[in-house]
C-alpha cells in the first residue's frame, strides 16, 4: 500500500522558503527574476551565495548539490522548498539522501518537476512528504507562466484553494470508461526519470497509488521503448490507475508525430485504468 503522506501547513506573508538547484543551472537573470515574483507574494526565498558551481553538467558539485539541499530539507526555520530548474542531476543525490536515518521535522511544501521526479518520489515513498509537481523558480522569472496560472499557484500555495480537479479526462482503455471513483495518493512525474530510477535506491511509486506520467521531445518509438519497459518488468501491475499529463514534441525526422498513437495503443493494453488530461509536464 502507498505509505501515507503527510500535508504541509499552507504558506503565509513572512514565511521562508529555502532555494536549491538539484539538478542543472540556469542564468542568473532569470533566477532573480523568479525570486522577485515569490517576494511579490510577502514569501522570503532564501538561497546559498555558491547555489551554482564548477562542474561537468550539474548546477554544482554532488557533494555541494547535496548539502544544499540537507540544509533546506532540515532546517528549522522554512516552510518550502522550490527547485531552480530540472535538468539533470537530481539521481546523482539519492544514494546520499538514502543514508539520511529519518524524516527531519514536518513536511515541507516541496515544489519542482522533471528531473525532480527523482526526489519527488523519494520523498513521498520514504519519509511519507507530499510534494507538488509543479513549475520552477527559472521557468517562472523567463516569464513562461501566465499570470493566470501563477495566481492559480498562490491560491493553492497559501491555502486559499483547497483541492484541484482535473475535469474532463479522457478514459483511455475500457477499465477506465468503466471506473466511477479511483481514490490514491498521485505519484510519479517525468517518464524517462522514472524509468532510470529502477535499481538504484531511489524507490518506486507504491502499490495502490495512481500513477502520473509526462514526459517531452522524446519521439514515439523511445516512448513505446519505455513503456514497453516498465510493463515486461511489472512496474505498473500493482498500481490503482495511470493518469497522463502532457508528451509534447518528439516529432519525426519527416514532420510527422507518434507519440500518442502510441501511448494510446499501450494504454489499451493495460489491466488498470488509464487516462489523459491533465495539463501538467513541460
Amino acid at each position: 500500500m502507498p505509505k501515507q503522506l503527510s500535508k504541509w501547513l499552507p504558506l503565509e506573508a513572512g514565511d521562508i522558503v529555502d532555494i536549491v538547484a538539484p539538478g542543472s543551472s540556469c542564468k542568473m537573470e532569470s533566477l532573480e527574476k523568479g525570486l522577485e515574483v515569490l517576494r511579490s507574494w510577502g514569501l522570503k526565498p532564501r538561497m546559498p551565495k555558491n547555489i551554482f558551481g564548477a562542474d561537468v553538467i550539474c548546477a554544482n558539485s554532488d557533494e555541494e548539490r547535496f548539502k544544499q539541499l540537507k540544509t533546506a530539507l532540515t532546517s528549522e526555520d522554512s516552510v518550502g522548498i522550490w527547485c531552480v530548474r530540472g535538468g539533470y542531476g537530481a539521481n546523482r543525490l539519492i544514494p546520499q539522501l538514502a543514508k539520511l536515518k529519518r524524516p527531519p521535522g514536518p513536511p515541507k511544501l516541496f515544489i519542482g518537476y522533471s528531473d525532480i521526479t527523482t526526489l519527488h518520489v523519494f520523498l513521498n515513498e520514504k519519509w511519507g512528504w507530499p510534494t507538488i509537481h509543479g513549475p520552477m523558480i527559472d521557468r517562472i522569472g523567463r516569464g513562461l507562466i501566465l499570470e493566470p496560472q501563477l495566481k492559480e499557484l498562490r491560491s493553492l500555495f497559501f491555502g486559499e484553494t483547497s483541492e484541484v480537479e482535473f475535469k474532463n479526462l479522457k478514459p483511455l482503455n475500457d477499465l477506465a470508461h468503466r471506473a466511477k471513483t479511483i481514490k490514491a495518493p498521485v505519484t510519479g512525474g517525468n517518464l524517462m526519470t522514472l524509468q532510470g530510477s529502477i535499481g538504484s535506491k531511489a524507490p518506486w511509486v507504491s502499490a495502490g497509488s495512481i500513477v502520473f506520467l509526462e514526459e517531452i521531445d522524446e519521439r514515439g518509438y523511445r516512448v513505446d521503448r519505455i513503456l514497453e519497459h516498465l510493463d515486461q518488468t511489472g512496474h505498473f501491475a500493482k498500481a490503482k490507475a495511470i493518469i497522463l499529463g502532457d508528451f509534447l514534441g518528439g516529432d519525426e525526422p519527416d514532420g510527422t508525430n507518434r507519440v500518442w498513437p502510441v501511448v494510446e495503443r499501450w494504454a489499451t493494453l493495460q489491466k488498470i485504468p488509464v487516462l489523459r488530461g491533465v495539463g501538467a509536464g513541460h
